[in-house]
């Protein structure tokens, strides 16, 4: 039986993700703005202080994001460790994490979306409580960088969630094979 195969066109993902950065970067600094007005004390040195946690955080969250994955391919697709591979694609510019097992679309489906709200939407709601503009902005640009993720579920979707989904080690393609 032939699958179906699902591939995402890198150029438009990170189209999509430069303009969704934008978006829900503005959105959240603008939203905690109103809710917690503060006066904004820039410095050359908080400035410095602000990019160099940026930096770090966003380098964490980014590795956490890809763990996640891991995570919900252990946990909702019972995907055993020795399967999952993980690293760093210098070529493409892209993170990434995979396994060899497959999954059902159900589980590969709370899988994508897992770092989504792990790396993402958590540090963001973190940002607020906290009123920090560099963990709000680290948060929103983790949202936005499941844009991929996103379209990938958005695709799966069209599967019943027993259908069997092979992830590709090499390319941003997964295999969709129905019952």
């Amino acid at each position: 039986m032939q699958p179906y195969v699902i591939q995402l066109d890198l150029q438009k993902v990170i189209k999509q993700n430069i303009i969704w950065t934008v978006i829900v970067s503005l959105l959240l600094i603008g939203l905690n703005f109103v809710f917690q007005p503060q006066k904004l004390e820039l410095s050359f040195d908080s400035i410095i202080l602000s990019i160099i946690l940026f930096s770090v955080y966003y380098i964490l969250l980014i590795i956490l994001h890809e763990a996640f994955h891991l995570l919900g391919f252990i946990i909702f697709g019972k995907a055993p460790i020795r399967s999952l591979s993980y690293g760093i694609d210098l070529k493409k510019g892209i993170a990434y994490a995979t396994t060899t097992e497959r999954l059902s679309n159900a589980a590969m489906k709370k899988a994508l979306l897992l770092p989504f709200w792990a790396t993402g939407v958590i540090p963001a709601l973190i940002g607020f409580w906290l009123n920090n503009y560099t963990v709000i902005l680290v948060g929103a640009f983790l949202i936005a960088g499941a844009v991929g993720d996103f379209a990938m579920y958005k695709k799966l979707r069209k599967f019943p969630n027993d259908a069997q989904i092979e992830d590709d080690p090499k390319e941003p393609k997964l295999y969709v094979y129905e019952r």
